[in-house]
């Protein structure tokens, strides 16, 4: 079912199945194959407003305008940074409430030679808390619908350049998989965007009740934020270790098969004096031990306000070699973007000016 958003009450129709809009288009008294040119217009050819859809009768666009919109909107705001990486700042209205001040949502375009990677938001804010984080310090406004989530993709002038997804940005995933779901439907689906799943990966910070799910229903990567690998030293940093400790989480990753195309991998944020000596890297190795997998390490961004600060590169190093002596592919993650506060964590923009 389509919902209604937005002062106006019209049914948005960016987010939605070919299926949805099917029905949808049923219902108003319009063709059942407009419905698939509606599918083209706004995710093949990223149509912004029904009078670009040509195709489609000046009758029934008409009728359209009345019911509907599109559900797309440029972004606010543009920074790029010294090393090529640009933050994007939309506008996130909360699809719940009829009337709101609007919130705002941010996301990362990160290019790399021929590769072209997007980090999207999937929470306005962030309920998770987890200490080190500029978006936990903000706080939860609400879910990000499918529309919202694909917004950040198609209305940026790279949409069609784009090589990688990754659900990195604002909120956690899982905390909204029905809509990351949804919008993964769309990006990977024939009448979308027909993209391959391996080319997105969705991050966590690991709520279990999620995991089969995912699993089943999608074939995309995972990132699984692990941030130190002692359940009481971790519960500091992130509270939903208290509820769904990783080490059970880890277990559960060890029934599926991960021959195939399809991969996991644990994001590792290294902070100095807190989770970055031998101590740590060997009890990670004896974690992951078993589990095909990577490790990224992430030497810390420094949070304003925060009194963590980023693992020395010495440091980070040593780490890295112990557990490649363990078996386990270990990357140091490049930091991007950090001069313009679109690093790893570092996202929490709550608001703005149009």
């Amino acid at each position: 079912m389509l919902y209604l958003y937005s002062m106006e009450q019209k049914r948005i129709l960016s987010g939605h199945s070919l299926k949805d809009l099917q029905n949808f288009c049923t219902e108003a008294g319009l063709k059942k194959f407009t419905a698939q040119q509606i599918c083209e217009w706004i995710y093949q050819k990223k149509a912004h407003s029904f009078g670009q859809m040509t195709n489609i009768s000046l009758k029934d666009r008409a009728a359209l305008e009345q019911m509907a919109q599109v559900g797309s909107d440029s972004p606010l705001q543009v920074q790029q940074s010294a090393d090529g990486t640009k933050k994007y700042l939309f506008s996130s209205p909360n699809p719940d409430k009829e009337t709101s001040q609007d919130k705002f949502i941010e996301s990362v375009l990160i290019p790399d030679g021929d590769r072209a990677t997007l980090c999207v938001s999937s929470q306005s804010g962030c309920r998770m808390d987890c200490d080190f984080c500029a978006t936990g310090s903000q706080g939860f406004n609400h879910h990000l619908p499918a529309s919202q989530i694909l917004n950040q993709i198609l209305s940026i002038p790279e949409a069609d350049s784009l090589t990688n997804l990754v659900f990195m940005g604002m909120g956690e995933p899982f905390d909204n998989l029905d809509n990351v779901l949804k919008s993964i439907d769309v990006l990977t689906s024939p009448w979308g965007l027909a993209w391959s799943p391996t080319r997105i990966t969705v991050s966590t910070v690991g709520i279990t009740p999620q995991l089969d799910r995912f699993m089943q229903e999608c074939r995309c990567h995972l990132a699984v934020s692990l941030h130190n690998p002692f359940s009481d030293e971790r519960a500091e940093l992130m509270p939903v270790e208290k509820s769904y400790p990783v080490k059970e989480l880890v277990e559960m990753l060890k029934t599926y098969n991960w021959s195939g195309q399809r991969r996991v991998s644990f994001e590792y944020i290294l902070i100095s004096g807190f989770n970055d000596n031998p101590r740590h890297a060997l009890a990670t190795a004896r974690l992951l031990h078993g589990l095909p997998c990577r490790v990224n390490l992430i030497r810390y961004h420094e949070v304003p306000g925060k009194a963590y600060r980023k693992s020395s590169l010495e440091k980070t190093e040593i780490f890295q070699n112990i557990l490649q002596e363990k078996g386990i592919i270990c990357t140091l993650r490049k930091s991007r973007g950090e001069d313009i506060m679109a690093a790893c964590g570092l996202l929490a923009k709550t608001g703005g000016k149009k």
